[in-house]
């Protein structure tokens, strides 16, 4: 994959955030983050929860995007090592991250399919 997480930052606490690095260049749109937990052997569990699809962005190789679980504006900053940091926002009410059986899931979805159900 294009980009891996990171960190997870201030987990449990109204400024916690997800950090991805990219490692080639890509449009953000393309990924999913969703948050899960662990099953009782230790696997990713697949009830996933609260899903994060970003917005259409290029972003380029060296940059970071941060997903904030809380309210807020897209942004971005130039950063001193002349790479660009991405701020987005989930938009939540309350933390992802609150328990240290969380798990941060990112999935690449470059195809998908919709339907939408027609009234009878």
């Amino acid at each position: 994959m294009k980009v891996k997480i990171k960190e997870i930052i201030d987990h449990g606490h109204s400024d916690e955030r997800i950090v991805l690095n990219v490692i080639e260049d890509i449009d953000i749109g393309e990924y999913l983050v969703m948050d899960t937990t662990y099953t009782k052997d230790g696997n990713v569990s697949n009830k996933v929860r609260h899903p994060y699809w970003f917005p259409d962005k290029k972003i380029k190789k060296g940059d970071l995007v941060i997903l904030y679980s809380k309210k807020g504006t897209q942004s971005e900053t130039k950063n001193q090592s002349g790479s660009t940091s991405h701020f987005f926002f989930w938009g939540l009410d309350s933390n992802v991250w609150n328990n240290d059986g969380d798990c941060a899931l990112l999935l690449h979805v470059n195809e998908w399919d919709a339907h939408k159900v027609k009234s009878k």
